[in-house]
């Protein structure tokens, strides 16, 4: 039921008790007050919260606003309220509009008026942009940690497919052999720039304090924000108050790089349902990582993975509307930054939901080396054919035209290159010997690309590099 219309149903202390409203003679209608409040969403902020609230009176304290005693009433207040909300028993009260206001209502409720001076100096604008920055901090190493786990499911597959062969593609067409191992640690190296680029983007979110900027214009006390910044783990304070409070730069390089993860994923999510399809057959996912059909009982569906890659989307929608949501903003706080958060929360949550059956499902899956050996055919080979005549002095466009027409009259044949005559292949060019026969071994093709030039054939290589950088992390 809307109060809009009762000026007198809301007394001055109460309105005050929302950490605003004294100037106002009306309380708020509900359903700006639904719209509004940002509790439901924003409570996970709360140890960040009190972390900065705690370091705030400690900087109120060195500036000489606050006693010691108070400083140390509000510290212990607070930890209080952190291990209400820890034990999950922390109550909520109508009043509560967001984390901020929620917190400092409880610490009222345990320490009394001494309350009421922790926010000295500080606005929610300062305070939720530092309590962002901390949660980010924070989150990142849950993200990479679940990352690392499916990035050293990939390696184990690569370990455990030595000596397999398998046909790569471009277009998705049949291109050239590949080692196994290739193709896995192919996807490996994608998402170790994704862990690497979180350590690169973490760097710079604490390279800036916004605490103590106040609403925009700074804080009028005697706070040392360098030393503030220090406590809460940051290399230094913002540089201006205006920038630091709209300062959101870091909510999308998350997402950007949450994103970007994300089509990593996808990537790897669609080779492995083409994969696993019985058609090819290449790999055979483990029971307890498919699901069936209500209808159809011979079905082995691949849902995660489709899962993954349909949730691609929702990660590159999150980045696409946030960035629509700051490039119309004025200077300085808008309230339209409260959309920061919940694309931002849900990106975190999809991806720690995710990754860890996708890196389940790898660890699990089966390999069949002989259905991938069988699907490789001579044609894959034509590009060796052509470096064949290199080696012979032909010049490549040359050899590139020559290997084509091999191509082209084994086709008509219907026979495999190597099927050939020597006969056949001297009537396109006197060049060819009897040795391009040995042209037509796949294991040697991908050896002849080594890792010299980081090629199909680095398998020795690529493997160390890679397990020792998980040692590394």
């Amino acid at each position: 039921m809307s109060n809009q219309g009762n000026p007198s149903e809301q007394t001055p202390q109460a309105r005050i008790g929302t950490l605003w409203g004294g100037a106002f003679s009306r309380s708020t209608d509900d359903a700006v007050r639904r719209l509004n409040d940002s509790l439901r969403f924003d409570w996970r902020l709360y140890d960040e919260d009190i972390t900065g609230s705690i370091a705030w009176a400690e900087a109120l304290a060195g500036a000489g606003v606050l006693a010691e005693s108070e400083r140390a009433a509000l510290a212990d207040g607070l930890e209080r309220v952190r291990a209400e909300f820890a034990a999950g028993t922390f109550a909520p009260a109508p009043g509560d509009e967001d984390i901020h206001t929620a917190v400092e209502r409880r610490l009222g409720e345990l320490v009394g008026d001494v309350a009421g001076k922790l926010h000295t100096g500080r606005s929610r604008n300062d305070q939720v942009a530092t309590d962002v920055l901390l949660w980010l901090l924070r989150v990142r190493e849950s993200v990479q940690a679940a990352l690392l786990d499916l990035a050293g499911a990939l390696v184990e597959q690569a370990e455990s497919a030595r000596g397999a062969v398998m046909p790569g593609y471009t277009h998705f067409q049949p291109a050239q052999p590949l080692a196994v191992p290739h193709w896995w640690l192919g996807h490996f190296w994608a998402l170790v720039r994704d862990v690497e680029r979180l350590d690169t983007l973490a760097a710079a979110w604490r390279d800036k304090c916004p605490l103590g900027s106040g609403a925009l214009a700074g804080t009028p006390y005697p706070v040392d924000r360098a030393r503030l910044a220090a406590r809460l783990g940051f290399t230094r304070p913002t540089p201006n108050s205006l920038d630091a409070v709209a300062d959101r730069d870091h909510v999308a390089e998350c997402l950007f790089a949450l994103a970007l993860l994300g089509t990593h994923l996808s990537r790897l999510a669609e080779d492995l349902i083409v994969y696993a399809n019985p058609a090819l057959g290449f790999v055979r996912l483990d029971e307890r990582y498919s699901t069936g059909s209500s209808l159809m009982p011979q079905k082995r569906n691949p849902d995660p993975l489709e899962l993954a890659r349909g949730k691609a989307g929702r990660l590159i929608g999150h980045l696409g509307g946030f960035l629509a949501t700051l490039k119309g903003l004025p200077s300085g706080y808008n309230k339209d930054l409260q959309e920061d958060k919940e694309p931002l929360f849900d990106a975190v949550d999809t991806l720690l939901e995710l990754l860890p059956p996708l890196a389940g499902l790898v660890r699990t899956l089966a390999i069949d080396p002989d259905r991938m050996r069988a699907a490789l055919d001579e044609g894959m080979l034509a590009t060796d054919l052509a470096d064949y005549l290199v080696s012979k002095g032909v010049p490549f466009r040359r050899a590139h035209g020559l290997a084509g027409q091999v191509v082209r009259l084994a086709e008509s044949k219907g026979a495999a290159p190597s099927a050939l005559a020597l006969d056949d292949y001297r009537a396109i060019s006197e060049v060819f010997e009897a040795d391009v026969l040995d042209v037509f071994d796949f294991d040697a093709a991908v050896r002849r690309r080594g890792a010299v030039t980081g090629g199909a054939g680095d398998v020795d290589d690529q493997l160390a590099r890679a397990q020792a950088w998980l040692a590394a992390r």
